[in-house]
């Protein structure tokens, strides 16, 4: 049975819906576990859409409501956290804050506080920089969290195609980097139903970064980045042919930050 580790609540700031109802849905679907991985708070403010400091014990708290709410479904609990070049010294200190079954690894900002999927920024490419310099900086930071070996897997590793931007050319020489840091460093990549979702209508990673993954003997993991209920477990049947299409025939769970390796289900739903 498939898991979803990747879901977010409303101390984000935009996300809808209490944790508990989050994990009473990956329960009805038949998710073996459930995990809750809100954007990791920060000593002193970058953003608008993640919990203060201050608010950290109110997650825990919600987490532990859900598993008293949900008893039989296992509910893990994580952060999402940004890869910020040079704080990486926060995300140390992050790990210690809890009790973590695992810690995601994401690049959102590239530049000056700029966030690739922000469509604020999107007049940017043409100008400031060419989506070759956005995809060239991106990918070098992905490569470069990876490497610090602070977590445990990596989120929506092309979110860089959010709105359908690509450089010309052959992709791969982006990729092979990040999944060659991947297997230096023994880590764990995830497949994320959200771009879905979004304007590029496309499961994040692309499959020829799939490919490579899978012949390099990358493990994966299947989330859907839910920022309501109903999109937990979404489009999991579609990712499922994906993965197994390029040969996956197992994913990853994670319990106190160790990694178990499962076998994969032939079909979604069950």
């Amino acid at each position: 049975m498939l898991t979803d580790y990747h879901t977010h609540t409303p101390l984000c700031r935009h996300a809808e819906g209490d944790p508990i109802d989050y994990a009473r849905h990956a329960q009805s679907i038949g998710l073996a576990e459930f995990g809750l991985a809100d954007h990791n708070p920060m000593p002193t403010p970058l953003d608008e859409w993640r919990m203060a400091l201050d608010e950290l014990p109110r997650y825990l708290e919600l987490v532990q409501a859900a598993r008293e709410g949900v008893p039989d479904l296992p509910i893990r609990v994580g952060l999402e956290c940004d890869y910020l070049e040079g704080q990486e010294a926060w995300t140390d200190e992050t790990a210690q804050l809890a009790d973590w079954d695992y810690l995601i690894g994401s690049v959102h900002y590239i530049h000056d506080g700029i966030a690739v999927d922000d469509p604020e920024y999107l007049s940017r490419w043409g100008n400031r920089m060419t989506v070759e310099d956005m995809w060239g900086t991106y990918w070098r930071l992905y490569e470069k969290m990876i490497r610090a070996r602070q977590h445990d897997f990596f989120a929506h590793p092309d979110l860089a195609k959010r709105f359908c931007l690509r450089p010309a050319g052959d992709l791969r020489r982006y990729y092979e980097p990040v999944i060659q840091a991947l297997v230096d460093t023994g880590a764990a990549l995830e497949v994320n139903t959200a771009g879905l979702r979004k304007d590029v209508r496309e499961i994040y990673p692309a499959r020829e970064m799939l490919e490579l993954a899978f012949s390099a003997k990358v493990p994966i993991l299947i989330n859907s980045d839910a920022h309501v209920p109903t999109d937990v477990g979404a489009d999991f049947g579609q990712a499922l042919a994906l993965v197994r299409g390029v040969g996956y025939r197992s994913t990853v769970r994670f319990e106190k930050r160790r990694r178990i390796e499962v076998a994969l289900p032939e079909k979604w739903p069950a």
